[in-house]
């Protein structure tokens, strides 16, 4: 293709992206990279990418501004490219409590992260939501970018038989015993953010995103405070750089053996200093999360998965 990065005159990142950049010196040497790796349209190696994965990770916005991230599932193929500018999910949300049945319209933003955990591969679309039909919906890029594979756990997954749910979805508002176990002993979890520009901005949307560390790198302050050590990465800073425009946020954590799924959104603050980010093992600075509202599904998810194999760039 002619056209090997971001083809547009504006950067491809936003006013939040930029001003934290600027803050940490790195502005000039950023912006030369997002233009080499960002795109406004998929790749060949990223349609051949997304077109073998059996999962999806969606990160939307609901009626109220609140973002939430979900899961999505299919055999290999149920996401496909009709042209190097369209996504197509051939796809439902897994249970009618998952927000994204709620925030799918036409002309909403969404970001989906392509992630495949047995070789640690990663790639990012965010886009608008153009079509949504019986089979699922379709989106048109806006952006695309490949991420590393730092701290990301590898594992394998397998198709599991799942039961009818009888036990209907837990509606939270805070932090129970099961809901802190899962979160406490995650080595994985994913945030979507959003940052939604009043005119027309590529690089403003939704993004989703991955977060990895060893089990227990998540601290409960109190049954409604999370604290996350965030580690170096490729300094674009897509979700903090929401997030200073923004401070919303949606987890969503998996229970990789069972098909537990939790989900959250709250609001998120950014520790740049301090004497508390030394406290955790290689982080640069902190990410403190504050439950608004939340659902815990049981063995919703028909996927199972292997025991990590944890990240080499994780600290011991």
């Amino acid at each position: 293709m002619a056209n090997p990065g971001w083809s547009q005159t504006a950067s491809p990142f936003h006013a939040g992206e930029l001003a934290i950049q600027a803050r940490l010196g790195i502005q000039e040497q950023m912006d030369k990279q997002g233009r080499r790796i960002i795109r406004d349209y998929l790749p060949d190696q990223f349609r051949q990418f997304f077109a073998q994965l059996p999962y999806v990770i969606v990160g939307t916005i609901d009626v109220t501004g609140n973002p939430w991230a979900s899961i999505l599932v299919g055999n290999p193929g149920f996401l496909s490219t009709p042209d190097d500018r369209t996504l197509k999910v051939a796809a439902q949300p897994l249970l009618t409590c998952d927000p994204l049945v709620a925030n799918l319209a036409q002309g909403a933003n969404i970001g989906l992260l392509g992630i495949e955990l047995p070789t640690r591969r990663r790639n990012r679309v965010n886009g608008i939501v153009t079509i949504i039909d019986t089979d699922g919906f379709e989106v048109q890029v806006q952006q695309s970018f490949g991420n590393c594979p730092q701290y990301i756990q590898a594992r394998r997954s397998e198709w599991a038989e799942v039961a009818p749910i009888t036990q209907p979805p837990y509606s939270i508002e805070q932090l129970g015993k099961r809901e802190q176990t899962l979160i406490t002993t995650a080595d994985t979890f994913f945030i979507a953010t959003a940052y939604q520009a009043e005119s027309a901005d590529a690089a403003s949307g939704v993004d989703v995103s991955h977060r990895g560390g060893k089990p227990g790198f998540i601290r409960l302050e109190n049954d409604r405070t999370l604290t996350i050590p965030d580690f170096s990465g490729n300094h674009h800073f897509n979700t903090f750089g929401n997030l200073e425009l923004n401070p919303r946020a949606g987890l969503l954590f998996i229970d990789f053996s069972q098909g537990h799924l939790l989900y959250l959104t709250g609001t998120a603050e950014v520790i740049w200093e301090g004497a508390e980010i030394l406290t955790y093992a290689g982080a640069e600075r902190l990410l403190r999360f504050h439950l608004q509202s939340g659902y815990y599904v049981e063995r919703s998810l028909p996927l199972r998965w292997s025991d990590p194999e944890f990240s080499p760039f994780l600290a011991d």
